[in-house]
């Protein structure tokens, strides 16, 4: 077995140990499960896959101990109580903040905070409150222990105290993003610059209510979250770029620092995270003029995501659409270009737009049904019909962002074309919201979920041959 082959079954071993112990399997069960396939391997004499079996075993240990270190707290729930820590994370409403806070001596830990709208904070400031910190609710709880949330405070007295207490690298991003964000709202109406805000940024603060719902309905949510796309576009514009003025291999490492700013400046938000760790290989495997395997790139990304925060896995629904949804492309796209021989894109690569939409769609139905209990099978047309005309959007944002930080003159003129791509995209998301065809579940769990990806497995084996 090559290395490669090795690197693989190592992280998908150890992932799928992770998923048991997140899913709440007895770890005393993982291990007698791991050391029988281990033994199994064994009498087949499959001495590697022996071997590799007990990575099953080193991932479920590794999420038990993760998930012991970061419990430990020592906030003081259920009494109002004087507390200072660091703003970390900010997201904005018309009626409210959510502030999560990097708690400070007495106490440690991180907490969540709904506090007015105003007075308006910032990241890095450090604030003084009085409140009453509560455990989450069963329905929270998971979801904000995968970002080590174990408290929240609802309208406590707060105020400032001191601003620019974080990380200045973290700051100046996130001033650079909000600079090209006010050069979208200079150039554009309102409406559409959050949407663009959205496609370039994955920023969705300024949505109204009425967007965030149409989105919903018409099933192209997914827009606005990060993906391989804007690091498509990053990554070949700077090596361009760069590419003029230095050698190829600082060009190389200028193109992987840019595109981590990049990840840092939009959140870090999972999607983002997966597709810059696959760019930055694939970039790797160009300088190194190595072979690039899309099947190591995904597990090697899963991998690294997982090895950082495993909670992820289980509990972060942006990781499991993202990674979902790319293995759908990667593997479904092919099997329906194959049976209905599809030998070109079509017109504004319409049949390349439908295959990938209905791949992607297929591979996160059981996810958004587990979640939501609905889906909308109009989002596919939807999609299908927004997919042919977002590179262009895409490309022009990326240029206008960058024309904006040196003249509001050239930014608006781009401005004027941008507007006209935006206004038939918002157009498509507003009639599919109007005439969405959904299908509902009132219970999809982990049982429905794994028949279904067991069948669309069987599916793509027998028609991939």
């Amino acid at each position: 077995m090559n290395i490669h082959d090795k690197a693989f079954y190592i992280c998908a071993f150890f992932i799928s140990g992770v998923f048991l112990a997140s899913a709440g399997v007895n770890f005393m069960a993982v291990v007698f499960g791991g050391l029988l396939l281990a033994v199994c391997f064994i009498f087949y004499k499959k001495f590697i896959f022996s071997a590799l079996a007990l990575f099953i075993i080193f991932g479920a240990f590794y999420y038990q101990v993760f998930s012991y270190f970061q419990e430990e707290t020592d906030i003081i729930f259920d009494s109002k109580t004087e507390f200072t820590g660091i703003i970390i994370e900010i997201s904005k409403s018309s009626a409210s903040q959510k502030l999560v806070l990097d708690l400070k001596a007495p106490y440690s830990g991180k907490i969540q905070m709904n506090v007015r709208r105003y007075p308006d904070f910032r990241y890095g400031d450090l604030v003084k409150a009085i409140g009453i910190i509560k455990k989450p609710s069963i329905e929270t709880k998971d979801y904000l222990a995968k970002n080590g949330i174990f408290g929240t405070v609802s309208f406590p007295e707060i105020g400032l105290v001191k601003s620019g207490e974080g990380n200045f690298i973290k700051a100046g991003l996130l001033k650079f993003k909000d600079r090209i964000i006010n050069g979208f709202e200079n150039s554009l109406p309102a409406e559409k610059a959050a949407f663009l805000s959205g496609l370039i940024l994955g920023e969705q603060e300024d949505f109204s209510k009425e967007l965030k719902e149409k989105m919903s309905l018409s099933g192209t949510t997914h827009l606005v979250a990060l993906s391989g796309y804007n690091i498509s576009v990053i990554s070949i514009a700077i090596l361009a770029i760069f590419g003029a003025y230095f050698s190829r291999s600082i060009s190389f490492y200028l193109s992987i620092l840019v595109i981590i700013l990049f990840v840092l400046m939009t959140g870090a938000e999972a999607s983002v995270v997966r597709a810059a760790i696959m760019g930055i290989i694939a970039i790797m495997a160009k300088e190194t003029q190595r072979i690039f395997s899309i099947r190591n790139a995904i597990t090697i990304a899963a991998f690294l995501m997982i090895l950082y925060n495993p909670k992820v896995l289980a509990f972060d629904l942006g990781f499991q659409l993202s990674f979902a949804a790319l293995l759908g492309i990667v593997y479904l796209s092919p099997v329906f270009k194959k049976i209905f021989r599809f030998e070109n894109p079509g017109f504004l690569s319409w049949k390349e737009n439908a295959v990938t939409t209905v791949s992607a769609q297929l591979a996160v139905i059981p996810l958004l049904l587990g979640k939501f209990g609905i889906f909308s099978l109009t989002s596919i047309f939807a999609n299908v019909l927004i997919l042919g005309v977002m590179p262009m959007t895409m490309g022009m944002g990326f240029l206008m962002a960058g024309l904006g930080l040196f003249s509001d003159f050239l930014a608006g003129m781009a401005g004027l074309i941008m507007n006209l791509f935006l206004s038939y995209e918002l157009w498509v998301i507003d009639l599919f919201s109007r005439i969405a065809f959904p299908i509902a579940a009132e219970s999809f769990g982990y049982l429905a979920a794994t028949v279904y990806y067991l069948l669309l497995t069987g599916f793509i084996y027998k028609f991939d041959e």
